[in-house]
């Protein structure tokens, strides 16, 4: 028997979420108010280079842009689909600092250019990634105040173990709440020496897939979950390229529902979007893929293109957890800012989802406005 939906999407809260969100470099250059220009990476001096690559690819990028800029045909979309709560993994510190972190890539934005995250709306960042402490500790608190400050929550590092292991709370309709818990682990290259313990400031970091870490998650899911709240597990996990998911990985996706209560896997970390999959009526997003980047006009794998990304908006019932309803809408960068895909490009990622994807009892179809929507399979 194919699976049904849980709920109308008219009873259930809508989380939008996205994979990883990096506003530094040659997007903080574009901003009102970018960062100095020096970089520290073997094959580039300046920020400003990552922006000719762009231009060069797909012409000119005026200069500031306005906030909302970077986000372009997303906004419609989100103002169409109107969901309850909007979650990304921020993976890039948002600070002045400049004890940089001698690692080859470090990604910073200038506060200064906060209005570009409130210009879409986002209530909550994860900052559980291997870019948040590439300015090194005081680069990490003053993300965390900047973006506290603007009114955004903030999950997966804090100033000590004990803050960067409190999951956020993000109020839902009728009284319900969205607890997001967010890790990082080594294979997304989350350093041993980033991790939060005692009163230094760090990541919540994963070291393993035990049962007994497992026992530890369902702990801290337990202490806080009230009737009618969603649980959602933010990782950031595995490598920038490929489609493959591990035994290991998806057992652990698993274990995540089965035994910790979670509602929904929230994974990243990938530069392209990865199959999906939906386990006993909830989703399991294995990778969303880069959303905002400078990465236009470098070359190098292109057989995974990219340079397109999905807008996921995750509909579940409040009651249960469970996949209600799930609308993926296909965006490409250009000129550094997201533009709605061609007809071409939709296609496209459609064929991925569908071939990359366990979708037993469900299908995807590309629906009149070219939003992709998993749906259940009829009897």
């Amino acid at each position: 028997m194919s699976a049904q939906p849980a709920s109308s999407a008219r009873a259930s809260i809508t989380l939008f979420l996205t994979g990883d969100v990096m506003t530094g470099r040659g997007i903080d250059q574009i901003l009102p108010s970018p960062s100095s220009l020096e970089i520290h990476e073997p094959a580039m001096a300046s920020a400003e280079g990552y922006v000719r690559l762009a231009e060069r690819l797909n012409g000119p990028i005026p200069r500031p842009v306005d906030p909302a800029y970077i986000w372009g045909d997303a906004l419609e979309v989100l103002s169409n689909l109107r969901p309850d709560a909007r979650i990304i993994n921020l993976e890039t510190a948002v600070t002045r600092a400049d004890d940089w972190e001698p690692k080859g890539i470090n990604y910073r934005m200038h506060p200064g250019n906060i209005d570009c995250l409130t210009a879409a709306g986002v209530d909550c960042c994860v900052l559980a990634n291997n870019h948040v402490l590439d300015w090194g500790a005081s680069g990490l608190v003053e993300t965390l105040d900047t973006l506290r400050r603007a009114g955004m929550v903030t999950v997966g590092a804090g100033r000590n173990a004990d803050e960067a292991a409190e999951p956020a709370i993000l109020p839902a309709p009728h009284g319900g709440r969205v607890l997001v818990f967010a890790y990082g682990e080594s294979s997304s290259g989350v350093p041993s020496s980033w991790a939060a313990s005692g009163q230094r400031p760090g990541v919540n970091r994963l070291t393993d897939h035990s049962d007994e870490t497992i026992a530890d998650i369902a702990r801290r899911v337990a202490q806080v979950r009230r009737p009618g709240d969603i649980a959602v597990f933010s990782i950031h996990w595995g490598g920038n390229w490929g489609y493959g998911i591990d035994d290991h990985r998806r057992d652990f996706a698993h274990r995540l529902i089965d035994r910790a209560g979670l509602d929904l896997v929230h994974g990243h970390s990938s530069h392209h979007p990865l199959g999906l999959e939906v386990y006993r009526e909830k989703l399991i997003l294995y990778g969303c893929g880069d959303l905002i980047n400078d990465y236009e006009g470098i070359a190098g794998y292109e057989a995974y293109r990219a340079e397109l990304s999905l807008l996921y908006f995750a509909s579940l019932d409040p009651g249960s957890g469970r996949l209600a309803r799930l609308r993926m809408a296909p965006m490409r960068m250009k000129r550094l800012q997201l533009h709605r895909a061609a007809d071409e490009e939709v296609s496209w990622l459609h064929a991925m989802l569908v071939r990359e994807s366990r979708l037993d009892g469900y299908a995807i179809r590309r629906l009149n406005d070219d939003v992709l929507e998993l749906t259940p399979t009829p009897d």
